[in-house]
């Protein structure tokens, strides 16, 4: 079993340890370190609009006893109130608000800002990293979860950053601030608010524990649910002809109950924070009250200072409540920061050293001692020696699983080898860059893909400087022309995913256009004709065989017809060459090859 669903099978999911809360919070506020001025600045203009907000209460206490004091004076014939007074207090109470008000603008200005510069850096990250992880991580990743790690869970965690961060910043500064300013007022009734705060921080941690575990729960699930959704459209067809509408439904019902289940004990949980904190708020508010009425009375404080206290000791709750609130934000942003950290934490591929490739290269490929497997205790190439001379064709055949596509897929190294070397004109590829190696190898796959745009769009992606005359002249050799020429566009035709402009059979004609535009000193051919239809196929055996000229291919077929031409046949099993020679000398000797050829022009059982 070979190919991506084998690599897959075989790869097996490695078992990831989840990352706790507060390492991965850590490391989250550690990102903001290249925005710091902007946060330092933001942290500044929190501290002003606290400043002026904490304040005010006790302008508006002094606002109280101006009018307490000139009431009970007026009651004694004294002058009465004085409005005079009363009316510039109260000017610089809505002063202190004002400013309070577009201080905390300018602050959120900033610090969403530095959210969205850190989030477009969070995003390039993964996207370098993506291009650096080996296609074996792509193996063991369903396409749709990854699509949700990089998507949705980015999406979330700067969402729950840009709502969050600015509230807890505020609302911190805001209970040091009112403390201060209750504690000036009136250190008893300060050590009255104050005893509810071990309650409020118990209760707060233990639902934060358990509501934790639900948040991670919940975007695991919703990356399952994208992936089986993925999965279910991609398939559509297959789906329909098999009749599994059904099942996919009851699978699909099944992955939605869970992630419904997951976000349900989510936010069920996170959201006892605020009430729970709101009642134990509402019996501070209550004891205050009380306290401070019996210190009016006594007369150990002012009605003013009482109100004003009344005041910061709800200042002094709300921004605990709304730390509270922050806290489902802040956990689900952490779940979703973790699984985009597992991304960023993959292992990279093999780091490439500066070699290439010499030049020209004439394509000279020797397979000496080749071991390979896609888990290290289950090898499936042992002890492989090939030699391909330059502008030769070797069709490599055999059974399904035998490692055919596994055989060139180390060629472009896109596996690294367990033992032995792979090498091009006597350099080992694996003292070559990449890119350089791949720049020198042409390779049509079995699968076509297509991007969204023209028709020349696609073929050019072979070689970008191309002019429109070559694009032309690679369509035309490759039998492209003829069927586009018949398009109301042309080449301008755009293709998508589901494009109906083109069948299947033409589709795998562009991206054999495409290959052959690249001019490669190596052309690698999985299964390039499985799609076109049998006179097609003799068109393209044609112009193979010419384009061929003074390029070492590789042609990978279980179509028996399209590789007798070929100058020599590899016939692998079981990760072993099993025979080798041309296609006259294999049927002569009455071996393996023999055996295929037969099951398929003569229906003779294997």
């Amino acid at each position: 079993m070979t190919g991506p669903g084998a690599r897959a099978a075989m790869a097996g999911s490695p078992q990831q340890k989840p990352m706790t809360f507060w390492p991965s919070l850590k490391r989250l506020i550690g990102m903001l370190r290249t925005q710091r001025s902007t946060v330092v600045a933001a942290v500044l203009l929190a501290v002003g609009s606290v400043v002026a907000a904490v304040v005010a209460p006790k302008v508006i206490g002094t606002a109280v006893d101006a009018v307490y004091d000139g009431f009970l004076g007026s009651l004694r014939g004294g002058p009465g109130i004085d409005f005079d007074r009363v009316g510039t207090i109260l000017l610089w109470v809505v002063g202190l608000y004002a400013g309070s008000s577009l201080l905390q603008f300018a602050q959120g200005y900033l610090l969403n800002g530095a959210v969205q510069k850190v989030m477009y850096e969070l995003r390039r990250q993964v996207e370098e990293k993506l291009n650096r992880l080996p296609l074996s991580y792509f193996d063991r990743q369903p396409r749709g979860e990854l699509l949700s790690r990089v998507t949705n869970d980015i999406d979330n965690l700067g969402q729950s950053l840009t709502q969050a961060l600015g509230q807890l910043i505020v609302s911190a500064f805001t209970v040091i601030g009112v403390l201060v300013m209750m504690l000036v007022v009136s250190p008893v009734l300060t050590l009255v608010a104050i005893i509810v705060i071990p309650l409020i921080v118990v209760l707060t941690g233990q639902i934060m524990k358990r509501s934790q575990k639900q948040f991670v729960g919940q975007w695991k699930h919703t990356g399952a649910l994208n992936a089986q959704v993925e999965e279910a459209f991609s398939g559509h067809d297959l789906v329909t002809v098999f009749g599994r509408r059904d099942a996919v439904r009851a699978r699909f019902a099944a992955e939605n109950e869970a992630l419904m289940e997951s976000a349900y004990k989510a936010q069920f949980l996170s959201g006892l924070v605020m009430p729970i904190s709101m009642f134990v708020g509402n019996l501070q508010y209550v004891a205050i009250c009380v306290v401070g009425g019996l210190r009016v009375a006594s007369g150990s404080m002012s009605l003013g200072d009482v109100i004003a206290f009344i005041q910061y000791s709800r200042q002094f709750t709300q921004p605990l409540t709304q730390m509270a609130s922050m806290v489902n934000l802040l956990q689900s942003g952490v779940a979703s920061a973790e699984r985009v950290f597992a991304v960023l934490d993959a292992e990279d591929e093999v780091r490439d050293l500066p070699g290439a490739l010499p030049t020209p290269t004439r394509g000279r490929v020797a397979f000496e001692g080749v071991r390979f497997g896609y888990k290290p205790e289950e090898p499936l190439i042992e002890d492989l020696d090939l030699v391909a001379e330059p502008g030769r064709t070797v069709a490599v055949v055999g059974h399904t699983g035998a490692g055919k596509t596994t055989l060139v897929n180390l060629i472009m190294r896109f596996y690294e080898l367990s033992g032995g070397r792979i090498t091009i004109d006597g350099t080992d590829i694996a003292e070559v860059s990449r890119a350089d190696l791949r720049r020198r190898i042409g390779m049509v796959l079995q699968d076509t893909w297509l991007f969204e745009g023209t028709i020349a769009e696609n073929i050019r992606y072979g070689r970008l400087d191309a002019t429109d005359e070559e694009v032309v002249a690679a369509a035309t050799a490759t039998y492209v022309d003829r069927f586009v020429r018949s398009l109301p566009d042309g080449y301008d035709t755009v293709l998508d995913d589901e494009s109906g402009s083109v069948s299947a059979g033409e589709r795998q004609l562009i991206t054999i256009a495409r290959a052959f535009l690249a001019e490669p000193a190596i052309l690698i051919l999985d299964e390039a004709t499985s799609s076109v239809d049998t006179r097609t196929e003799v068109l393209l055996q044609r112009a193979m065989h010419a384009l061929r000229a003074d390029r070492t291919s590789f042609v990978i077929a279980h179509r028996l017809s399209t590789i007798r031409d070929a100058d020599v046949i590899v016939v692998m099993d079981h990760g072993r060459i099993v025979e080798q020679g041309s296609h006259e000398e294999l049927l002569a000797a009455g071996g393996h090859y023999a055996s295929l050829y037969r099951a398929q022009f003569e229906g003779v059982e294997i």
